[in-house]
């Protein structure tokens, strides 16, 4: 990076992150400022990696997690169907449609946008692979026009015990959703999930592609006709922001993959619908609908300016030195939404306005006004890629969040496979009560490392206390990875595979080495 650009890129970083707007007085002027350049590249095949270790079913010969081993051969048989394969959500082993799909709707988009940065990389066959793996479940699932299972596993026995996937006993009850019993959250994000993967294998798989759009498009029927709301996986995945963001979400991808008019049609006809609002998560999809709708208007789509309205004030609730701001950031920088497992907002957000500023760069449009303030697609870009960064090390802790990146990360992960010892070092069987008194309460560090995996993350005041019983800061999920995959693959190819790494301390800004 020459001269000129490393000092644009320090001005522009130091007020994004610090609040303040150009021509402001800026802060104490011996603060250090250290270039941090991170490997990208890195971080993103490992961030894919993780999703081997969350496989369930019958695992190929090229599984490259190979502390793994088969686990849940007979899902399913209670209804004499075969519900093998999937993905465990999170630490535990369960497997839940609902964020199952919309880790495949982010792993979707994120091939879809940056499929030449992930190319670049080497990890499009892999990440295709991780689609698939959650893809072909949603199918198997989706057992007749009106039936999908949403559910296999109680989640209340399966949190009673620490087993091994591989040793689960615990009962494997199926939940499912019907015409008599709707749950039109969870059908129209399985619908988004197959239409966005129908896009990603398109050029690769015509055959498969053509199959996945048939079942989105039977499935987003399904969610619209019998309307209901989903609550069948709470406590654990209840749904607060009810089912038009997934409805809008649904035929924004079904329109995006097949270009039929009618699924535009809906999102007009619906419009009233949206809703402004400061997060992106497995319940809450309005923003990654009005940004998809947005992409369309700047296409030339006018009509389609409510949903550009509505993604631009994302963009003015989450920016710092926005006149509108909602989110908080912690000392070090780092938005701040809740406590229990902040990164996955935080993943989900970035991956957003990464999207979001590359489409406004595309369409020539010079960013987003939030009164007064005017944001570029540089200024977004700039402020996601802390964020990044932060979750990779430069933060108060000098700890990336992600396992096996740099020399400092979790060590006790809230993860049942991780923290046990596979089957080849351990060939007995781990029983229920055995994983809490031998390994859930060791302070051994875990045996697995479960490369990839990015943690719930620090508190408000970005601490982060490395324990296996903390799980809203020390257990990984899916859809927070998926979301990663999707940030970080919009930054392999910067300069430096990085701008320099900004970091907001106590009312000062230090710009740090990784740690």
């Amino acid at each position: 990076m020459v001269y000129r650009e490393m000092a644009w890129c320090v001005l522009l970083l130091f007020w994004v992150v610090s609040g303040l707007r150009p021509g402001a007085r800026v802060l104490e002027a011996d603060n250090k400022l250290r270039s941090a350049a991170y490997d990208y590249k890195d971080g993103l095949s490992k961030a894919i990696l993780f999703f081997e270790g969350q496989r369930s079913g019958k695992l190929p010969v090229s599984q490259r997690v190979t502390w793994r081993g088969d686990s849940a051969l007979s899902d399913g048989s209670p209804d004499n169907v075969r519900l093998v394969g999937g993905y465990y959500d999170a630490g535990d082993n369960v497997k839940f449609v609902w964020p199952m799909a919309f880790t495949v709707s982010l792993l979707s988009w994120a091939a879809v946008e940056h499929m030449r940065e992930i190319s670049s990389a080497n990890q499009l066959g892999y990440l295709r692979q991780a689609i698939r793996w959650g893809a072909d479940f949603i199918v198997t699932a989706h057992t007749s026009p009106t039936t999908l299972y949403t559910q296999v596993g109680d989640g209340n026995r399966d949190h009673q015990c620490w087993e091994r996937p591989e040793d689960m006993d615990t009962p494997r009850t199926l939940y499912k959703i019907t015409s008599g019993s709707p749950g039109t959250e969870v059908a129209a994000e399985a619908a988004a999930a197959l239409s966005a993967a129908a896009i990603v294998f398109k050029g690769v798989n015509s055959n498969y592609s053509a199959r996945l759009l048939s079942h989105s498009k039977s499935l987003f029927e399904f969610a619209d006709r019998y309307r209901g709301s989903y609550q069948g996986s709470c406590p654990f995945y209840c749904s607060y922001s009810g089912y038009q963001d997934e409805l809008l979400w649904a035929a924004a991808w079904l329109y995006k993959a097949t270009g039929e008019v009618s699924y535009l049609k809906y999102t007009l006809n619906n419009q009233g619908w949206s809703q402004t609002a400061s997060e992106f998560s497995w319940d809450n999809k309005f923003v990654g609908a009005q940004i998809l709708l947005a992409q369309m208007y700047h296409s030339g789509k006018s009509s389609l300016e409510r949903f550009k309205r509505d993604a631009d004030s994302f963009v003015c609730a989450l920016m710092p030195g926005s006149s509108s701001v909602q989110v908080q950031r912690t000392p070090g920088g780092l938005i701040y939404y809740r406590d229990s497992s902040n990164l996955q907002y935080v993943t989900s957000a970035s991956m957003v306005l990464l999207i979001y500023s590359k489409i406004l760069n595309a369409t020539k449009i010079g960013g987003v006004n939030c009164g007064s303030v005017h944001f570029s697609p540089s200024e977004m870009k700039a402020f996601a890629t802390t964020q990044v960064n932060y979750i990779l090390g430069n933060n108060p802790q000098r700890m990336s969040y992600m396992v096996g990146f740099g020399n400092k990360y979790p060590l006790h992960l809230h993860h049942r496979a991780a923290s046990i010892s596979s089957l080849e070092v351990h060939h007995a069987k781990v029983g229920c009560n055995e994983g809490y008194s031998t390994w859930f309460y060791s302070g051994d560090p875990d045996p697995n490392r479960h490369v990839g995996a990015v943690v719930g993350g620090p508190d408000s005041s970005d601490g982060f206390r490395d324990s296996r019983s903390d799980y809203s800061h020390s257990e990984p999920t899916t859809y927070l990875n998926a979301a990663f995959v999707g940030s970080i693959a919009a930054l392999i190819g910067e300069a430096g595979d990085g701008c320099l790494q900004v970091q907001h301390v106590n009312g000062t800004i230090d710009m740090n080495d990784a740690a």
